[in-house]
């Protein structure tokens, strides 16, 4: 299900019951198109989201953690001018569209009341979070700048007049059916054709409320009861998150009906969406915030494995250097049968029972000069096999070690990428435009701290989420008795145990940790290898978070999410 005007009257019921009167004590922007207001109600803080993201716009409490820019934006400063203390008067919605009004009073500098409008817009790619002056309507500030030049109707800028979104000429359900409900039951008996149908006649119905609407009005009895009814549980929710046989996730307010799906429940709407939202919205923000970072990684991939194929053919090209040997010592051998200015000559090959081998030769060259071409070109192709295989060597580490980036950022929350792009620029990867005074900065920047655990029985255990946490956690930070661990063959975390002798539970658990950061986090039955750290060792020269090791055990394991978050360590 969408986030549609009926979904959106249900939250505005569940935030305003939960936030109302509530004092705005936090204010942050943690990425480009959202918003975090974190307000103190009822003695709990609420983090509310308002979120402007084209995909993914919503209004929410959210619990999932994020990391702010160390730079507040223009808007962020505005918020906290105009809102920074403000009661939360109301929250309300546009008829049943989705257009919500969080409506605050403050003081102004001089400590005169004022009354202003937080607007959130939830309207795909045209969704936008805008301050509204709440007696003169004007604009303060948005979070999305909208002129002339893209919307003719209205500006979206700070100064203008705010104009609600264009109004649709469709009933609002809650306030009731329309006079023709019952007509319009008996004109269009296809319920699919009655959906279409009501989604043109009532505001803010997404395709899937429309069809359960048209589901609840095909029941026997009255057809307006059944529509007040619909409509009225949206007033006393049930959350529900559908899976539907084909693996699909949906949320929806309450129960819809759907053949062959499982349903979760939650206990408010807001957990619901952190639950629908989490891993989606996470990696959009990690392709919006990470896309440099992508790009480099996917060049060096592309560059690295062309590089590799064309090593490949050429090494299968000296497969016959021994070939060129052969002839040359043949030649050697029966100089005194070989005419000059011959252009071939049949010889015995003593490798092969002397059987007859014919041997191309240059007619400009005399018998011991075609030997020694023969001889020049086996050299210069042995020394060839032995720089081609260097090179591929030094190219598939290559790509595996972009292979490795590529998968720790699609594993990765937006924080980590900050460890990542110190990486890709130290290996000289990726320039920015002010690069000698970023890189004096760089050498100052520390490494994040790696992600810490606690198994079952207390025992602590920490992933890191990148090469350069995986090489401090590995080989500065473990103590030697340690107990490392790692996907076999294939992209992943280094996970340590810190404890140098560990219940096979807590390995079970560490191994569930590794094979969940890595990326065979989909797989079932992955094998995880696990040795004491003092049988780690890193290569000289070899790119960040290798290391090479002996004498390790494997255990097997099906990654688990609720695992994981269970053995989070949340202080």
């Amino acid at each position: 299900m969408s986030f549609d005007g009926s979904f959106t009257h249900a939250m505005v019921q569940e935030l305003g019951q939960t936030l109302t009167t509530g004092r705005v004590s936090k204010i942050n922007q943690p990425y480009a198109n959202e918003v975090v207001l974190t307000i103190r109600a009822n003695s709990h803080n609420y983090p509310i989201l308002l979120s402007a993201n084209p995909t993914y716009a919503r209004i929410q409490v959210t619990q999932i953690p994020y990391v702010n820019p160390p730079v507040p934006t223009n808007f962020t400063m505005i918020l906290r001018k105009y809102l920074q203390g403000a009661i939360l008067k109301n929250i309300t919605q546009v008829a049943n569209d989705r257009v919500v009004h969080l409506q605050f009073t403050s003081r102004n500098e001089l400590g005169d009341q004022q009354d202003l409008l937080l607007i959130i817009e939830i309207m795909a790619r045209h969704s936008n979070v805008i301050l509204v002056d709440g007696a003169e309507g004007k604009i303060l500030d948005a979070i999305k700048h909208v002129g002339s030049d893209q919307n003719r109707y209205r500006l979206l800028l700070p100064g203008a007049q705010y104009i609600n979104p264009p109004k649709q000429d469709l009933t609002d359900p809650f306030t009731g059916p329309r006079a023709d409900l019952a007509d319009t039951l008996r004109d269009f008996p296809n319920q699919e054709v009655l959906a279409q149908t009501l989604q043109h006649q009532y505001q803010g119905l997404g395709k899937d409320t429309v069809a359960a609407l048209a589901t609840a009005l095909h029941q026997p009895g009255d057809v307006d009861q059944h529509f007040r009814e619909f409509f009225a549980t949206f007033d006393a929710p049930q959350p529900t998150l559908t899976i539907s046989p084909k693996g699909k996730t949906s949320f929806t307010a309450f129960p819809y009906p759907g053949k062959g799906s499982t349903q979760q429940t939650a206990a408010t709407l807001s957990e619901l969406l952190d639950t629908y939202y989490q891993d989606k919205a996470e990696r959009d923000r990690v392709q919006q915030q990470g896309s440099v970072l992508i790009r480099v990684v996917r060049n060096e991939l592309k560059k690295n494995r062309t590089k590799l194929k064309k090593l490949q053919r050429t090494l299968a090209d000296t497969e016959n250097a021994d070939d060129y040997r052969i002839k040359g010592e043949i030649l050697t051998t029966y100089l005194h049968q070989v005419e000059r200015g011959a252009t071939t000559v049949s010889l015995p090959n003593f490798y092969d029972d002397n059987k007859p081998l014919k041997i191309a030769l240059s007619n400009q060259l005399s018998p011991n000069q075609n030997a020694q071409k023969y001889f020049k070109r086996y050299q210069k192709a042995k020394n060839a096999v032995i720089y081609v295989n260097e090179q591929l060597k030094i190219t598939q580490a290559n790509v595996d070690y972009f292979d490795n980036i590529m998968a720790q950022i699609e594993l990765a929350a937006p924080k980590d990428l900050v460890d990542i792009r110190l990486e890709l620029q130290q290996g000289g990867y990726l320039r920015d435009h002010d690069h000698l005074k970023k890189a004096k900065k760089q050498r100052r920047q520390k490494v994040s701290k790696p992600d810490r655990f606690t198994a079952t029985d207390g025992t602590k255990i920490s992933v890191g989420k990148n090469n350069l946490q995986n090489d401090q956690l590995s080989l500065h930070t473990a103590k030697r008795t340690d107990i490392w661990l790692h996907v076999k063959d294939m992209p992943g975390s280094h996970v340590i145990i810190h404890d140098a002798d560990p219940s096979e539970a807590t390995i079970l658990e560490a191994a569930n940790l590794a094979a969940y950061f890595s990326k065979g986090r989909e797989s079932s039955n992955v094998p995880v290898d696990y040795l004491p750290v003092k049988r780690l060792h890193k290569p000289n020269g070899a790119k960040p978070g290798y290391v090479i090791f002996t004498g390790q055990r494997t255990v097997y394991v099906t990654p688990e999410s609720a695992l994981v978050e269970k053995l989070a360590d949340n202080n």
